[in-house]
C-alpha cells in the first residue's frame, strides 16, 4: 500500500441533525474530517426507536427526509476530493445491539418499511436483496449480544469509543472464529474529541456506494486504529 496513494475513509459518524447524542452538524463533521486528512466519510446516524417519533415512522417519506438531513448537511462539503455517503446504525425495537449498514440509498429508506421491526434474519435477507453490507457495531461493548454470524457480513473490530483494548481483541477473535472477512473500524464520531480515531485506509478511491461495497467485500483495506493505520 505504501507505493500508492492511500485514501482514508470514516465508516462510523453521527450528526446532530439526526442522532440525539450527536453534537456536531453533518456539514461541520465533514469539514473536520477534511481538515484531518480524510478523503471521505459515511454518515451512519442512529436508525433506532430513539430517533423517530411513532407518527414519523408511519410516514415513510417524512421519515426518510428526516433521517437523511444529517447526510444532506454533510454533502455540502462533498467535492471531487471528498466523498460523503449514506449509511446507518440500525437498532431494532427492545434490543441493545447496533448494526452498521453500508450501501444505503434514499429509495431503500422510502420503500423498505419500518426497519426497526425486522430483526436480524429478516433484515439481512432484505439487505442482501439490495446489495447492502451489514456489520455488527462494537460487538463486545457492555450490554451487547453477539448476533448469529449467518445474519452478518462482518463486525466492527475497532471502535473509537471502546473502553479497553480487550473489546477490540475480542471482536477480532470473534471475527476469526466465524470466518468473517469484513472487519471494519470506525471512530463512532459524536463530538470533536472522537475525530479521526478510526476508519479504513485503502489504495482504491471510493466515490460511490458501489465503490465502498466493492472495497469492503474485497478486503482491500487496512483499518485505522487509534488514529494509526494498521494491518487489521
Amino acid at each position: 500500500m505504501c507505493d500508492k496513494k492511500i485514501y482514508k475513509y470514516e465508516l462510523h459518524c453521527h450528526t446532530s441533525e439526526v442522532s440525539r447524542c450527536g453534537t456536531v452538524s453533518g456539514e461541520q463533521a465533514a469539514k473536520m474530517y477534511k481538515e484531518a486528512g480524510y478523503d471521505g466519510l459515511v454518515i451512519t446516524d442512529h436508525y433506532s426507536p430513539m430517533t423517530f417519533s411513532p407518527l414519523t415512522v408511519c410516514r415513510p417519506q417524512k421519515a426518510a427526509d428526516f433521517y437523511m438531513s444529517g447526510y444532506e448537511s454533510a454533502k455540502r462539503e462533498a467535492d471531487e476530493n471528498f466523498t460523503v455517503l449514506l449509511g446507518m446504525e440500525l437498532r431494532y425495537y427492545a434490543t441493545a445491539n447496533d448494526y452498521l449498514v453500508f450501501g444505503v440509498t434514499e429509495d431503500f429508506l422510502k420503500n423498505s418499511g419500518n426497519l426497526m421491526a425486522m430483526y436480524p434474519r429478516r433484515f439481512y435477507s432484505l439487505a442482501k436483496k439490495n446489495g447492502l453490507i451489514v456489520v455488527q457495531a462494537h460487538p463486545f461493548r457492555e450490554m451487547m449480544i453477539r448476533t448469529n454470524p449467518k445474519y452478518l457480513d462482518g463486525c466492527e473490530v475497532y471502535n473509537g469509543k471502546q473502553k479497553s483494548e480487550s473489546e477490540s481483541q475480542n471482536a477480532m477473535n470473534w471475527a476469526e472464529e466465524n470466518n468473517m472477512k469484513i472487519r471494519t473500524s470506525g471512530s463512532d464520531f459524536h463530538r470533536p474529541s472522537n475525530l479521526a480515531k478510526g476508519g479504513i485506509a485503502t489504495t482504491r478511491k471510493i466515490k460511490t456506494n458501489e465503490d465502498l461495497i466493492e472495497v469492503l467485500a474485497s478486503g482491500d483495506f487496512s483499518i485505522i486504529k487509534d488514529s494509526k493505520i494498521t494491518g487489521g
